[in-house]
C-alpha cells in the first residue's frame, strides 16, 4: 500500500491515460467527477451493454456528458482524437475492445497535448499501449463487515511514465462528491 498523499490522482491533464479491470468504469466515472467542465463518452455502437447517463448521477451531472456511439474501434479512435484535439471538452473516455498499437496511442497523446483535454482509454488487461501515461489496474474490494454506502475499490497504478507505481483502497463519497483514500480490510 503506497502514501496516500503520493497518490497520482486527478490524472496528469493534457495526457492519455489507461485503466482496465471489474473496477475499469468505475475509475472513469471518478475521473469524470473530478474533470472541469464537459465530458465525453465514446463507446462502440455494437457492445451490448449500454451506458446511461442518468446512472452516473452519483458521482457527477449527467447533463455535462456526451455519450458517442462510434461504428468500430476506427471510428472510436478518429472520435476520440478529434475530441481531444479540439480541447472543448476537459475529459475524454474511450472505450476500446482491441489494443492500441503504439502508433494509434501516439496520436491520441498528440491530440491531447494539442487541444489541452485529458484522456481515458478503458481497455482489457493485457491490451495496454505504450504511449499511455498512465496504467491503472481497478478492481472490487469485497468485505462482508464493510457497511459503507459505497464499494470500496482498489485501484494499482502498474505503469507510470513520469513517477512510480502503487496501489491504494479508495472510496467514492456521493454526499462530498469527493475521493475518499481509506485503509485496507483487515484480514
Amino acid at each position: 500500500m503506497s502514501d496516500p498523499c503520493s497518490m497520482p490522482f486527478p490524472l496528469r491533464p493534457a495526457r492519455v491515460h489507461e485503466a482496465c479491470g471489474p473496477g475499469a468504469t468505475g475509475f472513469a466515472a471518478v475521473a469524470c467527477a473530478q474533470a472541469q467542465g464537459d465530458l465525453i463518452w465514446i463507446r462502440e455502437s455494437w457492445q451490448a451493454e449500454t451506458l446511461h447517463p442518468v446512472g452516473l448521477s452519483a458521482f457527477f451531472d449527467p447533463s455535462r456528458l456526451l455519450v458517442a456511439q462510434a461504428r468500430n474501434q476506427i471510428d472510436a479512435l478518429a472520435v476520440a482524437e478529434d475530441a481531444l484535439r479540439d480541447g472543448s471538452v476537459a475529459l475524454v473516455v474511450a472505450e476500446f475492445s482491441r489494443a492500441l498499437d503504439l502508433r494509434e496511442g501516439r496520436r491520441l497523446q498528440l491530440a491531447a497535448q494539442a487541444g489541452g483535454s485529458t484522456g481515458l482509454c478503458l481497455i482489457g488487461e493485457g491490451m495496454g499501449s505504450n504511449a499511455a501515461e498512465t496504467r491503472w489496474l481497478c478492481a472490487p474490494v469485497f468485505d462482508p463487515q464493510d457497511k459503507a454506502p459505497s464499494t470500496r475499490m482498489r485501484w494499482e497504478i502498474i505503469k507510470n511514465k513520469s513517477g512510480t507505481v502503487g496501489a491504494w483502497h479508495v472510496r467514492w463519497n456521493a454526499e462530498a462528491h469527493r475521493l475518499d483514500v481509506v485503509s485496507p480490510a483487515s484480514q
